[in-house]
């Protein structure tokens, strides 16, 4: 075949797909997409950009996506130059007040404006804020034995409206403002969750680093309802670093969030994929009827 006749059935398979995605479009249409993004796919440039050009084209049709970032990674390599040791509390760090200062300044400063700038650059229009910032997310302390870990308990989500509605993409960094001043270190999956329940999000999308969830024979579960993912947890098929996403994503569901997907966001084009075509991706969770 000549490269002329591959290159144009290419582009006859990219106007056939974008002619099947239109209901998608059609759907999604002025909806509230909340994604989680992860540290690790953070520390990819090549990930980064992919990402941020399909989460423009998402605001380009119509969806009004919000970022919640993380940033494991990047507090870990910065704490660590410091010179700022951890300890450690059946495996959670305990966050004192040097670990928040610096954890604040890696999520709201580093991590925080690399995404938005990753945005802009693609030709959106990104605005990055923590959960300080006009009280978007207020704290209490998640357990006392943690230090500076926060719960949200208060999310005032009418900021978001604002941005969303002049067209921006708000991108959060997850620190909490405690009642008394404090700065809390809040899990980003928690704030994801949080955030999108006052939203009344229609998806919340985990970006994560497995295909979803899986069943005992470790097949990805493509639908499920709270009540399975309680029994599976309760058997112990939902186990480790699983278990806080789908905590996650039923917490959500129950504040008023219609589904939460888990879903591997190493895969290319991973929420397109989810939102825009009839193969899904990942986990798709949501409450019966």
């Amino acid at each position: 075949m000549k490269p002329q006749d591959a290159m144009k059935r290419d582009w006859i398979a990219t106007a056939s797909t974008l002619s099947q995605a239109l209901p998608y479009l059609q759907r999604y249409d002025g909806a509230t997409v909340v994604i989680k993004l992860g540290g690790h796919a953070m520390g990819d440039t090549a990930a980064m950009e992919a990402f941020a050009r399909d989460v423009v084209l998402m605001s380009q049709v119509g969806v009004k996506p919000v970022i919640v970032h993380g940033g494991g990674p990047m507090i870990n390599e910065m704490l660590a130059k410091l010179g700022v040791e951890s300890t450690f509390v059946d495996g959670k760090r305990i966050t004192d007040e040097a670990t928040v200062e610096v954890v604040e300044m890696v999520l709201s400063g580093r991590v925080n404006k690399g995404l938005v700038q990753a945005i802009n650059n693609q030709g959106g229009r990104a605005i990055g804020l923590s959960g300080k910032d006009a009280n978007l997310m207020v704290c209490d302390p998640a357990d006392e034995a943690l230090g500076y870990v926060g719960n949200p308990v208060e999310v005032d989500a009418s900021v978001l409206h604002q941005i969303a509605d002049q067209g921006m993409i708000p991108v959060i960094a997850p620190i909490g403002a405690g009642r008394s001043g404090e700065t809390f270190n809040v899990n980003g999956d928690t704030a994801a969750g949080a955030i999108a329940a006052a939203l009344q999000a229609d998806r919340l999308l985990l970006l994560t680093d497995v295909a979803g969830v899986k069943n005992s024979n470790g097949e990805v579960l493509t639908e499920m309802t709270p009540d399975q993912i309680t029994s599976m947890t309760a058997e112990g098929t939902i186990a480790g670093g699983m278990i806080p996403k789908t905590e996650t994503a039923l917490a959500a569901i129950a504040g008023g969030v219609r589904a939460v997907v888990i879903l591997d966001g190493r895969a290319p084009n991973a929420c397109l994929l989810e939102l825009f075509t009839d193969h899904g991706a990942g986990s798709l969770i949501r409450a019966e009827g």
